[in-house]
């Protein structure tokens, strides 16, 4: 399974990925499942490798290596383990913000220190009464001298609990305009924010998507990212560049997973006198299976290519994002159905991958939302996609 768009140094960084993931991961899951906890140990040791900076220019230390590396660094991590996926995927997302809004004194302080692996950044909007509707969020930063004071609270956010820095979009002006919201650059050791104690999910065991709280927490002007009232578009546009890409990796590698232990269950089980998988109705199972993978796959990495290549693709994101998880669920319940009662317990694989690809789905926008942002994106003549605006921070180097 392979794609004209991978070079010898994709190819390369897949085998990176692959063999850290066998000796680094895969030895880490059951405690991970049993104990639910976050994998702080883990989160730093994929930090380490210096992925996270696979999109940050190598002036600043990262790999310069574009949007389709990272997505195979995902994708790669994800096939193993979605929390590991997870991980990375939401420390990607956190450098978006950065490297399309920060002025060059922030970049010179955040790049090389996340491209080094000793800062993982999140981004923080989501908030519990107002879900995917960003105007409706009620957390404030209110002005005072030579700063400002953030209050409220956050919710799903991605590395919550590992993030050394956060992005956190508040309500700056009064009204329920794109320009009344500010992002603002909050490191996690700032007094007046905490953590709400870590909720383990249905699954993606390890990683952490929690909450933060906001009590007169007091950030600089210097922190102050973009312009103020740039927090709606810098919220839009990580979504629409990093976010939906990233969990459509995700999704990827748990769909790739879900095909290949499937495979490999069918022919190593016999039934009738032969493989499970030459029964006809499960031979014809796999190969759907193997159609939404490639079909998925092909989404996915021509999205990437093109934003390595500054093509305008926002839609391409957007479809990449709803088909990769659609089909992975889809996949992941024909695997389970081919298990039967085996895929419900833990001694096989089936059963996480089944438990963590639902995971996949509301970050970024649900499916539901994917749907409506492509119908608006079908009707609307004057809409410039962001892809087309941030051009020139996105091709590979």
């Amino acid at each position: 399974m392979t794609s004209h768009f991978i070079t010898k140094r994709h190819e390369d960084l897949r085998a990176q990925v692959r063999a850290f993931a066998e000796a680094e991961v895969v030895p880490r899951i059951p405690e991970m499942e049993a104990s639910k906890e976050v994998q702080h140990k883990l989160a730093r040791l994929i930090a380490q490798q210096g992925w996270f900076g696979v999109t940050i220019g190598t002036g600043y230390g990262g790999m310069g290596a574009g949007h389709l590396a990272r997505v195979l660094i995902i994708e790669g991590l994800s096939r193993y383990s979605a929390a590991a996926g997870g991980i990375a995927q939401a420390s990607i997302l956190g450098d978006a913000k950065i490297l399309h809004w920060a002025n060059s004194q922030q970049k010179k302080k955040w790049l090389p220190e996340i491209a080094e692996g000793r800062c993982l950044p999140t981004i923080a909007v989501t908030e519990h009464g107002s879900g995917g509707h960003v105007l409706g969020m009620e957390t404030t930063a209110k002005r005072r001298r030579g700063g400002w004071v953030l209050n409220g609270r956050k919710c799903y956010v991605g590395n919550s609990h590992v993030g050394d820095v956060h992005g956190v979009v508040v309500r700056t002006g009064r009204g329920n305009r794109s320009r009344d919201l500010s992002c603002f650059l909050v490191q996690a050791d700032t007094p007046g924010l905490s953590l709400a104690p870590h909720k383990p999910a249905i699954g993606m065991h390890g990683f952490s998507f929690g909450e933060l709280i906001f009590d007169n927490c007091v950030v600089p002007d210097e922190n102050l990212l973009g312009e103020e009232g740039d927090g709606r578009d810098i919220a839009d546009s990580s979504s629409v560049l990093y976010g939906r890409l990233n969990l459509a990796a995700v999704a990827l590698g748990l769909h790739r997973a879900a095909y290949e232990e499937t495979v490999a269950f069918c022919n190593d089980r016999q039934r009738y006198g032969s493989d499970l998988g030459d029964l006809a109705v499960v031979n014809a199972r796999m190969g759907e299976m193997r159609h939404r993978l490639e079909t998925s796959r092909t989404a996915v990495y021509e999205a990437a290519h093109m934003l390595d290549t500054g093509q305008e693709c926002d839609v391409k994101l957007m479809s990449a994002k709803y088909g990769a998880v659609q089909s992975g669920i889809h996949s992941a319940w024909d695997a389970m159905r081919t298990y039967g009662a085996a895929g419900l317990f833990s001694n096989h694989s089936i059963e996480r991958i089944w438990r963590d690809l639902p995971c996949i789905e509301p970050p970024a926008g649900t499916s539901d939302v994917q749907l409506h942002r492509l119908g608006q994106k079908s009707r609307r003549t004057k809409y410039e996609p962001w892809s087309s605006r941030l051009a020139h921070l996105l091709t590979a180097a």
